[in-house]
């Protein structure tokens, strides 16, 4: 339908009476300028489109919303801001409101010089409208607050940079400790031992303040204004603010997220502030409160208001989707279908092994292998998924010798040594020396278990940093591996990626958010760059020493921070000295992670932001696996004993399939029909519990590789009669023939006439099943056997 350089869709309007008339708000690049952004209209149904609002270049709409009944009266909202991998700006005098008349054939700006905030410090505005007259706007105010006058005599950073060494050496011991303490510091320092290096000039009070950032920062880092809801009575000619004070902890300092607010289509005054909790006014803004309870998440998205129905609610955030019947009074949460969005995924080691994942918002969980998507727990109150810890769920390692010991933890580097019997926990995020410069961690900080010793843990920060005790101290093994600090509200110049070579101890490699990978391999006593002949400045999402050789590693990287929607994928065979591109017929999509098979040293996995790939030959032939949604793979997962694959996507939860058939496949270029697993006799076949469900159906999979689209006869055998035939059509690549173990009406007759003793009885449901003894499959040139016991 066009528009291939948007990106990023703020929202689509269907006129109601003609759905080819659309007005698209368009966002644009999300790092990077770009033409396409504004409102764009068609009144063709996407066949040519017409942009009827442009800004700049940095500049698009985030909203847009008719009155109701009324789609020649659109109000628009346009959002300015510019983000970078290192830094977010949300705010700008362009983030304004908007109002068209003739169905967005034209616009005019309606909040300026009218009471309606304007300045730097404007970022994401919502809009909900009641009729032509009334329409609210709420906003994320990034201005200062003005400074006000503490009373606390609680000792604070701000406190801190300007304070005389007699007056710090003067406060008292219980003061220092509770700052200490609430400030994260080691544990290691003191109120005693602090006062003590003051006094003997080593440290100075201000580097109680650089412990924790930058200092000179603090003189601008006053709280912002944060949410605010304004109203227009008369269609934008002038707007006032509803409520007195602040909207404190509405949006905390991440305004960008929310931006929505909805008024109920029967009532004006009643109107719904979304944020990280979801608030209610019953006065057209003039108070507050919360209607969130205790199954309902954070971080609320979108909102539905039943038009017909006033206090029919669905919420939509950050856990899913919650009802409600009764204007949020009461809340039903519903856990289907999975759309879970995971960062990463992790298996262990044990026969029956378990999954852990952890996810955006949702912390990590863990449950059986086999756990499947159903409903019974509901009606059980069983879930099969226990949760380990909350916040944004990150990388999880677990100890081989104990499967209780796990090391999980939350974003920018808060790990957790967590024992799953004992249902204990202890942080053990590094921490760095007073008098240094604070450590750097991604948002999705690396971690890694020695295979060589699982008393060993690796964390990546701006460092490498090593533990020899699970977690309880850290050496610092590594300089600084990025390419430094750079100015912003986003953590970077970190590490996101680590791998330990099998076959030696301290043979290292890690890689960067800003392009970098390097190599050690004497455990940290020098490091060596070998990213110098790689594309610059890129996301080292994965690099991994390999399985089957030495002197092997693969790195992906990924451009997505740069609008790059290209794909990297490289191979060295000589420790990195010398790379190779291996991403060939890859479709351009950042990939996020890459796997070696155990077994097969040609065959990779690959996700990327658009599915899961597998290659057979070294990456020179990549192939998509079909049956997954089209969704990004953030991480993936082989159980090697149990010949599994595990899938996290980032929108619709875990996958599971066996890779048996991707190890014993020879040759690509030839058709294979695979062994078939001997399966038991059921007396259920057939039938089922009760009349009113259905019959039990037995299946057995057949599985063959095509190396073309073309059309398949198989014959079942029993001896030589021809029990059962199967046509099918086979895509190219793995096809999996599901066969009911019945006889064909020929077959039955050909089976009997045939001599054949076993009874063969009519199932309840009046198919004939096949009685146990031995079959074969058979294609034209390929045959397997296999038995019903």
């Amino acid at each position: 339908m066009g528009l291939y350089d948007s990106h990023h869709i703020g929202k689509i309007l269907i006129n109601p009476n003609n759905t080819d008339e659309v007005v698209l708000g368009v966002i644009g690049h999300l790092y990077s300028k770009n033409i396409e952004r504004g409102i764009f209209r068609t009144t063709d149904g996407g066949e040519t489109w017409h942009n009827t609002l442009f800004i700049d270049n940095k500049t698009g709409v985030i909203d847009i919303q008719q009155v109701p009944g009324n789609f020649n009266i659109l109000f628009a909202a346009s959002w300015e801001r510019e983000r970078k991998a290192w830094n977010f700006d949300g705010d700008g005098p362009r983030s304004a409101v908007y109002k068209s008349i003739d169905a967005g054939k034209s616009w005019k700006k309606i909040s300026t010089n009218n009471g309606f905030p304007e300045g730097e410090g404007i970022g994401r505005i919502g809009l909900a409208v009641f009729d032509e007259n009334k329409v609210y706007a709420i906003l994320d105010n990034q201005s200062r607050r003005k400074e006000e006058k503490s009373t606390s005599n609680t000792l604070t950073k701000k406190k801190l940079i300007s304070i005389s060494t007699s007056d710090f050496l003067n406060l008292t011991n219980e003061k220092l400790n509770t700052y200490l303490k609430t400030n994260g510091f080691h544990k290691k320092y003191n109120a005693k031992n602090i006062k003590q290096k003051v006094r003997s000039g080593s440290k100075k009070p201000i580097d109680l303040v650089k412990y924790l950032d930058n200092a000179n920062a603090l003189l601008f880092n006053r709280p912002v204004i944060g949410a605010q809801v304004y109203k227009t009575i008369n269609g934008g000619n002038s707007w006032r603010k509803t409520h007195n004070g602040y909207l404190d902890d509405l949006y905390y300092s991440y305004g960008y997220y929310f931006g929505e607010i909805r008024v109920d289509p029967q009532n004006e005054n009643k109107i719904y502030a979304l944020g990280v909790p979801i608030l209610k006014s019953n006065d057209g803004g003039k108070t507050f409160f919360s209607i969130s309870k205790e199954n309902v998440h954070a971080d609320h998205q979108t909102l539905w208001i039943n038009p017909n129905r006033s206090g029919h609610l669905i919420d939509g955030n950050d856990g899913g989707l919650n009802i409600s019947y009764d204007d949020g009074e009461n809340w039903i949460k519903l856990n289907s279908p999975a759309v879970g969005q995971f960062y990463s995924v992790y298996a262990d080691n044990q026969k029956n092994y378990k999954i852990y994942g952890g996810l955006q918002d949702n912390g990590v969980w863990v449950a059986n292998n086999n756990a499947e998507i159903n409903k019974s727990w509901k009606q059980s109150g069983k879930n099969p998924y226990e949760n380990l810890i909350g916040g944004d769920g990150m990388q999880i390692a677990v100890d081989n010798r104990d499967p209780n010991i796990v090391y999980t933890g939350y974003q920018f580097g808060n790990y957790y040594r967590i024992n799953r019997k004992t249902k204990t926990q202890k942080h053990i995020q590094p921490k760095h020396d007073l008098g240094e410069h604070p450590f750097r961690f991604n948002w999705q900080t690396p971690i890694l278990l020695s295979k060589h010793n699982q008393d060993i843990l690796y964390l990546g920060g701006n460092k490498l940093h090593r533990s020899l005790n699970q977690g309880n101290s850290w050496e610092t093994i590594s300089k600084d591996l990025t390419q430094g600090e750079k100015e912003g509200n986003v953590a970077y110049g970190t590490l996101t990626t680590i791998s330990e070579s099998p076959y030696k101890f301290g043979l290292i490699y890690v890689g960067s958010d800003d392009g970098l990978i390097h190599i050690t391999k004497n455990s940290g006593g020098s490091w060596e760059r070998i990213s110098k002949n790689l594309p610059k400045n890129l996301w080292v999402s994965r690099i991994i020493a390999s399985k089957h050789k030495q002197e092997r590693v693969y790195a992906t990287l990924n451009g997505y921070r740069f609008d790059n929607f290209k794909s990297y994928i490289y191979k060295s065979d000589n420790y990195g000295k010398d790379w190779v591109n291996i991403s060939h017929n890859i479709p351009n999509s950042p990939v996020n992670v890459i796997k070696e098979d155990p077994l097969k040293e040609n065959v990779l996995y690959v996700g990327t932001d658009n599915g899961a790939y597998i290659t057979f030959d070294d990456g020179k032939n990549w192939n998509p696996f079909s049956k997954i949604p089209n969704v990004a793979i953030h991480d993936l997962v082989i159980q090697p004993k149990a010949k599994e694959l595990i899938l996290a996507t980032h929108g619709r939860s875990l996958y599971k399939t066996k890779i048996s058939h991707f190890q014993q496949l020879k040759n690509t270029k030839e058709n294979f029909l695979f062994p078939i697993n001997d399966i038991d006799k059921k007396p259920s076949w057939g039938s089922s519990w009760s009349k009113w469900s259905k019959a039990n159906i037995p299946k057995q999979i057949i599985t063959f590789f095509s190396n073309s689209d073309k059309k398949l006869t198989l014959n079942i055998k029993s001896k030589n009669t021809t029990v059962n035939q199967i046509i099918t059509n086979l895509s190219r690549g793995f096809n999996y023939i599901v066969y009911d173990l019945t006889f064909s009406k020929k077959g039955k007759i050909d089976y009997l006439n045939n001599g054949k003793k076993a009874e063969i009885k009519k199932a309840d449901n009046n198919m004939y099943y096949l009685p146990k003894g031995k079959y074969t499959v058979e294609s034209s040139s390929k045959k397997q056997t296999f038995e019903i016991k």
